[in-house]
């Protein structure tokens, strides 16, 4: 061991010395798995001093740290709420088809139990507010010199929040809703969607519904789906079983059911080790098996479909039936086709 290795090695020692301090005078330590991503987290952050790294990439990394900590602690308190984010142009005029639909359906979406979230601002985003009530509201504004967000309809609640970054943002956004619906809108909206799709698309986030609407007498989704298929899809840049990653709603009734009937049966997934794991409201009886078996084999790296008891590794919804699989890790336009067929079981 060199000198300047020993060195290291002893400031390191040092330094997990005084982190362990640190996490003492809160009550906590390494032993949790808490106290240990703490502590991960401290050391690295220390590790920035001896990268030389820029004071703006500093500020960056420190501005959008505390934004995620503030909202994660936001959201807490509301974990156990079904969220439907609602994406759309802050341009749409108030007595456009576009605003009305996308009023309605926060209106149904809250009568039916559902918080209804936002980007806080003009157009679809204030219809979305407008037509849920301010308890089963919520908004996640962006500070841009051209976005006021100051007569938002959600001023006060602390249900409101205010972000500097779009990746934050975006993050809040999509790890938080149980459903996503996209109206008519520019580059923003495009950008919200394709985030979605893609990160559905390649697993990176949990499936859930994401519904295309808009107002009476429109052709952007036909638009849309049009340059999707003929533009993607027939140059091979998608498959056609990422087709089942959105539903083009006709109207705003058709929206709302679609979004509950995805969790008629279906409740959630999470992966144990190489084992998905799919949690369901109601038991599926063996025929049903072998009908997920034969359509959705594709998606077994080796062996069927089964029922299953919890994992031991699961420590959540421990009451509900489960059917478990080891599963490619790919084709997860597939998986979203299944889940639709799940739902459709007497």
């Amino acid at each position: 061991m060199t000198t300047t290795e020993r060195f290291n090695f002893d400031l390191y020692e040092k330094i997990q010395q005084k982190i362990d301090e640190l996490l003492q005078l809160v009550e906590s330590d390494k032993t949790t798995q808490e106290g240990d991503l703490i502590a991960q987290m401290i050391y690295t952050s220390l590790k920035l001093l001896q990268d030389d790294i820029d004071r703006g990439q500093l500020k960056l990394m420190v501005r959008s740290f505390k934004e995620m900590r503030y909202a994660y602690h936001v959201f807490k308190k509301h974990r156990f709420e079904k969220c439907v984010s609602i994406f759309g142009s802050a341009r749409t005029p108030t007595d456009a088809p576009d605003y009305v639909a996308a009023k309605e359906f926060s209106s149904i979406m809250a009568s039916h139990g559902w918080t209804c979230m936002t980007g806080a601002a003009e157009g679809i985003m204030k219809a979305g507010l407008e037509g849920a009530p301010k308890e089963s509201s919520f908004g996640l504004s962006i500070r841009l010199p051209f976005e006021n967000t100051s007569h938002s309809l959600l001023i006060g609640d602390p249900k409101l929040i205010s972000f500097r970054y779009f990746f934050t943002r975006k993050l809040m956004f999509l790890s938080h809703s149980h459903a996503i619906v996209a109206f008519p809108g520019g580059v923003g909206t495009q950008d919200e969607l394709f985030e979605a799709l893609t990160l559905m698309q390649t697993g990176r986030s949990n499936i859930v519904p994401i519904v295309l609407l808009e107002g009476v007498g429109g052709n952007y989704w036909n638009a849309w789906e049009h340059y999707i298929k003929m533009s993607l899809l027939a140059n091979g840049f998608i498959s056609e079983e990422d087709l089942h990653l959105y539903y083009r709603a006709p109207n705003v009734e058709s929206g709302a059911k679609h979004i509950e009937q995805f969790y008629r049966r279906y409740h959630s997934y999470r992966y144990v080790k190489e084992f998905l794991v799919i949690r369901l409201i109601k038991k599926l009886t063996q025929e049903q098996l072998a009908i997920l078996n034969q359509n959705f084999k594709l998606l077994a790296k080796e062996g069927e479909i089964v029922e299953t008891l919890p994992f031991e590794e699961e420590t959540d919804h421990l009451t509900l039936p489960r059917i478990a699989f080891l599963h490619t890790h790919k084709n997860f336009g597939l998986l979203r086709a299944m889940i639709d067929q799940i739902n459709c079981f007497e």
